[in-house]
């Protein structure tokens, strides 16, 4: 537990009155269903890369990697090299497509949408589907960030944890409910400016003190070599090579994850999605590095052992800093766990909403009706969400790594077929989202020998297999759907 004092909790206070402030503005410019759910495809470069950033990483970054680093040394560090890459080609294949594409069907405005439309799915099922499937995985998700919180406040304010996570609950709410995609895009760019000031800070500063790089990393090594070694755990075990490609893996995540596929269909034109790539990458890379050097320096400069290693950055923080400081750097934290769970909120009440409400049962429904139903569904999403994160027993990168899983294999293939592939075909796609979906949650159950790698490998594989299959044993697209794709290319290109 942290010392609870005064200042941490006017910090948070002011801070959260700031993210309340910009959803009110927010809240103020959206006024159809296209600006709920991609603020009138409108993010410039930066908003539109840290948004990306910061909604992808989470309290995870803050808690569950340097937790990691903390408790197995540089061999963490193969999970960080995987999202690495998977940012990087994320960024050069799937967005300057995915938002032509989804602009040129129909102008979709979600990922289950843009399927349908892409393949000219009369039957609403490809549709449907999809959104179960996102409903499903961002329940794991948005708990995942609504846990992250809890600890905060629970470690900070000495708070019952249960308490903790209804308050965590009802701030993300509230501006998100209110402001929408705006809200959450413009918050987006706040958080992920703090959560990488303060990855930053913490390891450089607890570096100063404990005498400079060389003087650090001597006294992580005469604690315990195999904390510095690559291809071995804190025990000395050598990894296993079913162990380092599973956290490489969670590179091939990114593919599928709505909430950061977004960013791309909303970004003002694919022209400026390079210069995006270039700070998306760049964030990505200087947050997880700090992230890693927090959890590896907090094993020597913590005298006293964790009870829970993913409370490494905010007792590092609170053991180096004056209050006022600390609470800001503590409020990185909250940006983490609300930059997240904000957008996971967002896309699964635009699922709701545009894909099972608008879809099926009011398709004349108002702009005013849909954005009002946009609203009751986050309530209703995060309520769910909540009951999940109240098990204390629950830690961030376990609900994140099952729900990254089931994301990137269930949408990863079929996106990027979908994308680059032309006689891919909707009865492909709905293979593809089967496949992967149902693998990840069968396979995740299972354990011993080669079930130990990590759900996303063979999701990933069996959904693509799946939708080539399907694809070429079902009639060829109609010439509507090949000249689209091929205006599509040319637009790419140009």
């Amino acid at each position: 537990m942290i010392e609870s004092n005064a200042a941490v909790g006017w910090t948070f206070i002011v801070y959260l009155a700031v993210i309340m402030g910009i959803g009110w503005i927010a809240y103020q410019r959206t006024q159809d269903l296209s600006d709920y759910i991609l603020g009138g495809r409108g993010l410039g470069p930066w908003s539109s890369a840290l948004s990306a950033g910061a909604s992808d990483m989470s309290g995870w970054l803050l808690l569950g990697l340097p937790g990691a680093a903390f408790a197995s040394g540089l061999s963490a560090s193969w999970i960080g090299i995987g999202l690495l890459a998977g940012t990087w080609l994320n960024w050069l294949f799937m967005a300057p497509r995915l938002r032509l594409y989804s602009f040129k069907a129909s102008d979709s405005l979600t990922l289950p949408e843009f399927l349908e439309q892409r393949f000219r799915d009369k039957t609403n099922m490809l549709r449907v589907v999809s959104a179960l499937f996102i409903l499903l995985f961002f329940l794991f998700y948005t708990s995942s960030g609504l846990v992250a919180g809890g600890k905060l406040f629970e470690t900070v304010f000495d708070l019952d944890y249960k308490v903790a996570v209804i308050l965590g609950t009802l701030a993300v709410v509230s501006y998100t409910m209110f402001g929408g995609f705006l809200a959450v895009s413009w918050t987006d760019l706040l958080q992920g400016l703090m959560m990488a000031a303060a990855l930053a800070i913490v390891p450089l500063w607890a570096m100063g003190e404990l005498g400079g790089i060389n003087a650090t990393f001597s006294s992580i090594r005469d604690l315990n070599p195999n904390l510095l070694t690559w291809f071995s755990d804190e025990t000395g075990t050598a990894l296993s090579f079913i162990g380092i490609v599973s956290s490489l893996a969670w590179g091939l995540g990114y593919f599928g994850q709505p909430h950061i596929l977004a960013r791309f269909a909303a970004i003002t034109s694919h022209k400026r999605i390079p210069a995006a790539r270039r700070i998306a990458v760049t964030w990505t890379a200087l947050a997880l590095l700090g992230a890693m050097l927090t959890g590896l320096i907090g094993t020597v400069y913590l005298d006293s052992g964790l009870g829970d290693g993913e409370t490494v950055f905010m007792v590092m923080v609170n053991a180096l800093f004056h209050p006022v400081i600390a609470g800001i750097l503590l409020a990185a934290i909250l940006a983490a766990v609300m930059s997240t769970a904000d957008s996971q909120l967002l896309v699964s009440s635009s699922a709701l909403t545009e894909d099972f409400y608008k879809s099926i049962f009011r398709k004349d429904a108002t702009q005013k009706e849909l954005v009002k139903i946009g609203r009751i569904a986050v309530i209703v999403i995060a309520i769910a969400a909540m009951l999940l994160a109240l098990n204390e027993d629950s830690t961030v990168l376990d609900l994140v790594s099952y729900a990254w899983a089931g994301f990137g294999a269930t949408f990863g293939p079929v996106l990027l077929l979908a994308l680059f592939w032309k006689r891919s075909t909707a009865l492909g796609a709905m293979a593809g989202i089967v496949v992967g979906g149902v693998t990840v949650v069968v396979w995740a159950n299972m354990t011993g020998g080669i079930f130990a790698l990590y759900e996303i490998v063979p999701g990933f594989i069996l959904a693509g297999i799946a939708m080539i299959v399907m694809s070429l044993v079902s009639p060829e697209p109609e010439q509507e759907i090949l000249d689209e794709f091929d205006a599509v290319v040319k637009e790419a290109q140009s």
